[in-house]
């Protein structure tokens, strides 16, 4: 291996080193004014059609003095969201980042943008009337995106792990996961995120279920008066207060139940069936069948629909209870397992935009910080919708259409009158970058 050597000039560091042919390899940082993000003006571009964080800003109270202040309150809140969707989760990144010209350009600023601890400071003012704006938003942003009257929404709710590794306010060990951390829980209706809401782990999965649901479907059918909706949950939220309420108030549900002695003597008949097929052939076997099931707490029978599998490995018995007639196998099938795109939502969440990035000390600033995530989401989704169609990023997710669409590379010339970004001539997805930046200027 060729001897490596480091030296400094002007503070920036140069790599030095033999390369092929006896050739010196150089690398060094003093290219200019050179940008990896040239895709963050597609981001611009649906965040000014959306109006989202523009919106956002409005709602949200600004208590800084005003002449003290060199950075605008949007400008930051473009600035935090935009980094975290073009994959920067850290406000350390923001030291340098803040110089990028492509991200300038995009927040409509021609000078450095907020330090890390600018941003760290707007993080730190926020409080329960923030997120219940930004939760507002992201409802509007739903309802708007309806261009006709729903027949029916499927309102999914599952919680998960948001492991931590500090002391943060309001951390508790959780038994199932295995260690410390937060239980947020999400909200969705299809690929639309409509709830990210912080909770400690010391508590009920369920807990806050029943409220926000009855919040949503207050205010949804204030929109839509005759539009049906469906609660859709795992085992983790069979509570029977919940079905009551939506009973009360013409609310289908589809939700698993956990099995127990009683469940399982019950479906025996079904069970028995498939463990009869699976050892005349061989091979998975799957029975559905539904009977009338009331647990202790429950105030009366619901019906309960089995689907008694076997497998190699032995009996995969699977619950549900509902209250809707439809055929028992369609309904487990077609309607409840499809609550596992939800799974993806969360993933996106979490792995490609940084949704348990929850480092900060106090509880408001790390639910703020769940919520930029929910933001960065809502403008990459729209890019999906609007932009990519028919394209072959048309269902990628939020971390491939980043480093297909977002990770351009791009030197930056600005001057008085214009900017100009000459994008990489190798770059393999030129005509596609074209029409999604046609299209998001077409509306």
């Amino acid at each position: 291996m060729n001897r490596k050597t480091r030296r400094a000039v002007c503070s920036k560091p140069i790599y030095l080193c033999k390369a092929k042919n006896n050739k010196q390899l150089e690398v060094d940082f003093k290219g200019g004014d050179i940008s990896s993000d040239a895709g963050v003006l597609l981001l611009s571009k649906i965040d000014k059609r959306l109006g989202l964080l523009k919106n956002v800003a409005s709602g949200l109270e600004d208590s800084r003095r005003a002449k003290s202040c060199e950075h605008d309150f949007l400008a930051m809140l473009k600035q935090r969201v935009y980094g975290i969707a073009l994959g920067y989760e850290d406000l350390n990144d923001h030291d340098t980042l803040r110089k990028d010209l492509a991200l300038q350009t995009a927040v409509d600023s021609e000078s450095v943008l907020a330090s890390r601890s600018t941003l760290s400071r707007l993080e730190n003012r926020a409080n329960r009337e923030w997120a219940w704006a930004i939760h507002q938003e992201l409802f509007r942003q739903f309802i708007s995106s309806f261009k006709v009257v729903p027949k029916e929404l499927i309102l999914d709710f599952d919680a998960t792990d948001d492991r931590v590794h500090g002391k943060q306010e309001g951390v508790f060990y959780h038994g199932y996961y295995g260690h410390e951390c937060f239980l947020p829980l999400y909200v969705t209706c299809d690929k639309h995120l409509l709830v990210s809401y912080l909770r400690t782990s010391n508590i009920d999965g369920a807990k806050h279920t029943w409220a926000i649901l009855a919040l949503l479907v207050k205010n949804l059918r204030k929109i839509w008066p005759d539009v049906k909706i469906l609660f859709r949950g795992d085992s983790g939220f069979c509570r029977h207060k919940m079905f009551s309420w939506c009973e009360r108030n013409q609310v289908d549900y589809v939700c698993g139940v956990p099995s127990n002695p009683v469940i399982t003597k019950l479906s025996e008949p079904w069970t028995s069936k498939a463990r009869q097929y699976f050892d005349h052939t061989g091979e998975k076997q799957r029975v559905f069948g539904e009977f009338q099931y009331q647990a202790k707490s429950w105030d009366k029978d619901r019906r309960v629909i089995v689907k008694a599998e076997v497998l190699e490995k032995g009996p995969n018995p699977r619950y549900i209870v509902t209250n809707r007639k439809d055929d028992s196998q369609e309904l487990y099938e077609d309607t409840y397992c499809a609550r596992g795109e939800m799974e993806n939502r969360i993933k996106e969440q979490q792995l490609d935009l940084f949704a348990d990035r929850t480092s900060c000390t106090k509880w408001w600033p790390n639910q703020l910080r769940l919520l930029f995530s929910s933001l960065a989401y809502v403008l990459v989704k729209a890019i999906r919708d609007v932009a990519l169609t028919g394209s072959k990023l048309a269902s990628a997710c939020a971390g491939t259409i980043r480093l297909k669409l977002f990770k351009v590379g791009a030197v930056i010339l600005r001057n008085t009158r214009r900017i100009r970004f000459h994008l990489s001539s190798a770059y393999p997805n030129q005509n596609l970058f074209f029409e999604a930046l046609s299209k998001l200027d077409s509306g």
